[in-house]
């Protein structure tokens, strides 16, 4: 449920212009050197890390404050496994006979295709879940709002935090997905959103040679 207990101060550090401008320049760069990863190390990353990262995006905003997610953090080595296996049925799926050849098409300069070994060699996979209600301890049910876009603002926040912190990350999506609510025993009302993969790229990773839109396909200014 919504935490509210009133009102108290903002607490808010006012910045100059100048560092205004040099802050949203820092940030701008740190999160331009941010690519999606599929070669992962198995080099153990600080659980502390995973905490801190999940926490800053349990600091996003929601409607009504109703904080409509939960993640799991997953580093056990037979869980990952389980969680690859079921999702490669899926995947194997998907560019066998779901995806269409203007998909398929798509997909093809960035390289992938229904093995997915890094959901075993990275050292943890956060499953994030959306929560379409709250049962409170007297079992009572209590409705969510904007709750894929509350949760889709919190995976923002959960994909900057880790990159910021020094980690590659990847966002898988297999679909459907309710092989990780069974897997990691989440309840029938939480709905898998996303899988998070995260860890140290390999030395030798490689990444596709993309653009991003910039300019006028960006933006539009109404001044």
């Amino acid at each position: 449920m919504a935490k509210h207990t009133g009102f108290a101060p903002l607490q808010f550090d006012t910045q100059s212009e100048s560092s205004l401008v040099d802050r949203s320049h820092q940030f701008l760069q740190m999160m331009k050197q941010r690519r999606t990863v599929r070669d992962f190390s198995a080099a153990a990353v600080p659980q502390d890390v995973i905490r801190c990262a999940i926490e800053a995006a349990g600091s996003a905003p929601s409607g009504a404050n109703m904080q409509p997610w939960h993640f799991v953090a997953v580093s056990n080595a037979q869980i990952k496994k389980q969680i690859r296996e079921a999702a490669e049925i899926e995947e194997r799926e998907l560019y066998e006979h779901r995806a269409s050849d203007e998909w398929l098409k798509a997909l093809a300069p960035l390289g992938t295709n229904a093995d997915k070994p890094f959901l075993e060699s990275a050292p943890w996979l956060i499953a994030v879940f959306a929560q379409k209600h709250t049962i409170d301890s007297q079992g009572n049910k209590h409705k969510h709002y904007y709750t894929p876009e509350s949760v889709g603002i919190a995976t923002g926040f959960l994909i900057a935090a880790l990159h910021q912190a020094g980690l590659a990350t990847l966002t898988h999506t297999p679909s459907p997905m309710g092989f990780l609510r069974d897997i990691l025993g989440r309840p029938k009302h939480e709905k898998p959103f996303l899988l998070l993969v995260t860890g140290y790229p390999t030395d030798d990773a490689m990444v596709p040679v993309i653009t991003k839109k910039s300019g006028d396909d960006l933006l539009t200014w109404k001044t």
